[in-house]
């Protein structure tokens, strides 16, 4: 989902203003108006309100994407994004997008938004906390009747949560294939599209192409601790790691646990286990923030009594850089190689199809959110995403970048999720201060 660099609080001088090609060079303009701010109790109304749907009785919530909890929660987004005079509209891939008007309408579009679907017993602040800090930027724009000169919109995307849906049609990365895989909830992605009001049939009409967006902002929880941990208010998020699965299959020879001596068993299970210690000490062999896990395994036959003879594992490996995981894949297979002429086992390795590339937020825009956040008093760091985002897919047609903000505990994608109210409006704030910065410097 680091190259982490704690940024103190230095002048503007010492960020580089030069180097920002959006910005002109005088440092007022990394920042926008700091007498606009947002309204941290509305917001809080808001999540509350909005944290309804899907939740059951013992208050987990299921707002699972394409599930009727989904769509209540789409249609309220819907409703309050009319009252904020954006005429919402749903495009072909169920994206949920208003639009408001600049002063000059020859600009392209600065979006921001994020998603509101979750994970089965997911919480309440991936997705909403910048889906509705997106709607809070409009209500204060609207309050001080300010015009932008880029057009602006929001955008809340489909179905994050089953694989970026809706941000992958929009860049024109969802294939027919794509549109066929099943969701959580069972329905292929086509069903589940029509089901909140898209049209598998017409996706290629969502496509944006490169130039289209002048510029994507998403505001999100960390989904780790390390801003708490740190005491930073604000994450500036570098990129978005890369992700790639494999199937790993480890065969020895299944035989009575009880009859066969120590010494002459070919254990699928201990080779794995080599396996598993392995790939912990390859990933923390090299300096960096790279993470590797074995998060999956079945052992057959897997009785008390007999030996197993195959085990299936899988593997996954996060960075920054395509060829660092290139690397430690090589590594990890040459100590395969060794452990199973040790073991007298076989291990294979599939790699699958459902790798995700790193993407790498715009360094200008990074330099805005890092300029805005000081600029209103905040702490900031630079640090990637280790998990996946919808701004991973909208990198390939547009700038993009990401603000972080704090998740209690690092908790995530769990009912227990949960960010404080002054760390969302201190987000927001930045969000809103971002964007009219980059507005103002067109």
């Amino acid at each position: 989902m680091k190259r982490r660099i704690f940024v103190k609080n230095a002048s503007l001088t010492a960020l580089g203003v030069s180097a920002v090609g959006l910005l002109e060079s005088s440092s007022k303009n990394l920042i926008g108006d700091n007498k606009l701010k947002v309204n941290e109790q509305r917001m809080v109304s808001r999540i509350t309100e909005f944290s309804k749907f899907g939740m059951d009785e013992k208050g987990h919530g299921y707002r699972v994407a394409f599930t009727k909890g989904d769509i209540e929660g789409r249609d309220w987004f819907i409703e309050q994004l009319k009252k904020a005079g954006l005429d919402p509209v749903i495009d072909a891939a169920g994206n949920i997008i208003g639009k408001r008007k600049g002063k000059n309408q020859a600009l392209k579009p600065i979006a921001f938004g994020s998603h509101i679907d979750m994970v089965p017993d997911g919480g309440n602040y991936d997705g909403p906390v910048g889906s509705i800090g997106a709607l809070e930027v409009i209500d204060v724009l609207n309050e001080n009747k300010l015009v932008t000169e880029h057009p602006l919109e929001v955008i809340i995307f489909s179905n994050e949560e089953g694989g970026t849906i809706g941000s992958m049609a929009m860049a024109g990365a969802l294939t027919k294939e794509g549109l066929q895989q099943k969701s959580q909830n069972g329905l292929t992605m086509a069903e589940g599209i029509k089901a909140i009001g898209g049209n598998p049939d017409t996706i290629q009409s969502c496509i944006r192409k490169k130039g289209d967006i002048h510029a994507w902002l998403e505001l999100h929880i960390e989904q780790g601790g390390i801003l708490e941990r740190e005491h930073v208010q604000i994450g500036v998020v570098e990129g978005i790691v890369g992700i790639v699965h494999w199937e790993v299959t480890v065969e020895g020879f299944a035989n009575h646990a009880g009859t066969t001596p120590m010494n002459m068993r070919q254990d699928a299970l201990l080779a794995s286990a080599r396996l598993i210690i392995a790939v912990n000490e390859v990933i923390n062999s090299v300096p960096g923030n790279q993470v590797g896990t074995i998060g999956k395994i079945a052992a057959t036959p897997n009785a008390y009594n007999v030996i197993p003879g195959k085990v299936v594992m899988g593997l996954e490996i996060r960075d920054l850089a395509a060829d660092k995981i290139e690397t430690l894949f090589r590594e990890i297979e040459k100590r395969a190689a060794a452990i199973a002429t040790e073991s007298k086992t076989t291990i294979r390795f599939e790699r699958q199809a459902n790798a995700s590339k790193p993407a790498l937020t715009d360094k200008k825009l990074q330099q805005v959110i890092t300029a805005t956040a000081q600029a209103l008093g905040l702490s900031t760091k630079l640090m990637q995403s280790g998990a996946g985002h919808d701004s991973q897919e909208i990198a390939a047609i547009a700038p993009v970048a990401m603000i972080f903000v704090p998740s209690v505990g690092g908790i995530s994608h769990a009912y227990k999720e949960f960010t404080t109210a002054s760390d969302m409006t201190n987000g927001a704030n930045v969000l809103l201060q971002t964007i009219l910065a980059i507005d103002k410097n067109k």
